[in-house]
């Protein structure tokens, strides 16, 4: 068990949750404890009570960055849980294109991690186009960790990394080899524009989207964060724009901003209704 003392745990807990929305309880004290050593140990200090204490008195904004970035959760494979890819590539994307008519359809891969998820999506609208069903799509990927988004930008990919959920077909025609590591094609990674946001941020200057993925990211939010940000998030799309959640997640408790639609799980269309109602 941590022996991080309450008043240190206290203030962790509060500079996360301000910065990120992330939530943490006393039941994490492990989890705290193995995130936070090497930071402690790169500071020169004897263990995480002392970097949550200087941290704390010195109010030193760099250590607390540092600090929620090691605790925030960046798990990610490519296409994970594959149904919803092939959803996108099969009914979502082609009924959107064609209601555009040739206008930009714009999609948004929020708290996007180290890029297997845009990779994914940017890969298979590649495969769309050589089949000749692609159109104008624009991929916004971002994350609040800039750590993470080195590494997406980067485009490099351990074998281990590479073989959780990419076909092996895929890996042949999207990557090279570089050294030990693999290299995604520089016409996939100049699909995606990869930047810093925080979700707790104004979503206004990144636009307006037609397509938002935004997996895994709530369970982490209490519920008033998830509500504010589900609300910005729709706000910010267009009235047909699609959202997907992870496949355990919901809307419908949370906010009417967002219904549940026949795509599958994980779906959420806007609730035009509701808005009009308010």
């Amino acid at each position: 068990m941590s022996m991080l003392p309450d008043a240190d745990f206290v203030f962790i807990a509060r500079e996360v949750k301000t910065r990120s929305g992330l939530v943490l309880d006393a039941e994490q004290a492990y989890l705290i404890e193995t995130r936070l050593s090497p930071i402690a140990r790169r500071e020169g200090l004897a263990s995480v009570a002392e970097l949550a204490t200087a941290a704390r008195l010195r109010r030193d904004e760099r250590l607390i960055w540092q600090i929620t970035d090691a605790l925030l959760t960046s798990e990610t494979t490519f296409f994970r849980d594959r149904a919803p890819f092939q959803t996108l590539r099969n009914q979502v994307i082609p009924e959107l294109l064609r209601a555009r008519g040739g206008e930009k359809l714009r999609i948004w891969c929020a708290a996007s991690s180290t890029g297997q998820e845009p990779f994914s999506i940017a890969m298979m609208i590649d495969e769309m186009r050589a089949e000749g069903r692609g159109g104008d799509i624009e991929i916004v990927a971002t994350d609040i960790s800039e750590r993470v988004l080195e590494k997406a930008r980067a485009g490099l990919y351990s074998q281990f990394e590479v073989q959780r959920g990419l076909p092996i077909a895929m890996l042949l025609r999207h990557f090279e080899k570089a050294g030990e590591l693999w290299r995604i094609a520089d016409r996939i990674r100049a699909m995606i524009r990869f930047q810093r946001f925080n979700l707790l941020d104004d979503i206004k200057p990144l636009g307006r989207f037609d397509i938002v993925l935004c997996r895994n990211v709530f369970p982490y939010f209490d519920p008033a964060t998830k509500q504010a940000t589900l609300e910005k998030i729709a706000a910010q799309m267009s009235d047909d724009g699609v959202l997907l959640l992870g496949a355990g997640e919901t809307t419908g408790n949370v906010t009417d901003a967002f219904a549940a639609n026949g795509f599958g799980a994980g779906f959420h269309t806007r609730n035009i209704a509701a808005r009009a109602a308010a």
